[in-house]
């Protein structure tokens, strides 16, 4: 599983011209799921959502979480993040996991992080054209994969 997340002031996800997620300050994570992926990918990923330090502290320091802070969670699918890049101008998206496998663990991640972040986490909608809208705080932007 990879997750693209920026620390933001704010971030939606509109479709069809409707917003259908919205949080003011917290973290807006892109995620792809992988063939592999599973129950322990999802577990660690949202793990490492809530727990990745990228806030800061009284000092100025990033050492305050998600959790922490008590932010939003904006959880957006992207499978385009597992492309395989690395020859030619086209993506491959051979590494990006089959429609209905990606969706069954995409709302396994958002099960468990509204059952663990309460009210705070907010989605966009899987398999639609979506338009995202964020407010980048710093800017601060993390890649995380979880094997």
């Amino acid at each position: 599983m990879i997750s693209l997340i920026q620390r933001v002031l704010s971030a939606s996800v509109d479709v069809e011209g409707t917003t259908v997620g919205a949080i003011g300050p917290g973290l807006l994570a892109l995620v792809a799921v992988q063939p592999d992926d599973g129950e322990a990918q999802a577990r660690r990923m949202l793990e490492r959502l809530l727990g990745y330090r990228v806030f800061a502290d009284e000092g100025g320091k990033m050492n305050r979480s998600l959790t922490d802070t008590g932010g939003g969670l904006l959880l957006v699918s992207q499978f385009t993040l597992a492309a395989d890049t690395r020859s030619g101008m086209r993506p491959s998206f051979t590494s990006a996991a089959p429609p209905e496998h990606g969706r069954r663990w995409f709302e396994r991640l958002v099960e468990l992080a509204r059952a663990t972040h309460g009210g705070g986490v907010e989605i966009g909608r899987f398999g639609a054209h979506m338009e995202v809208r964020l407010v980048n705080d710093g800017p601060v932007t993390f890649w995380l994969e979880v094997p």
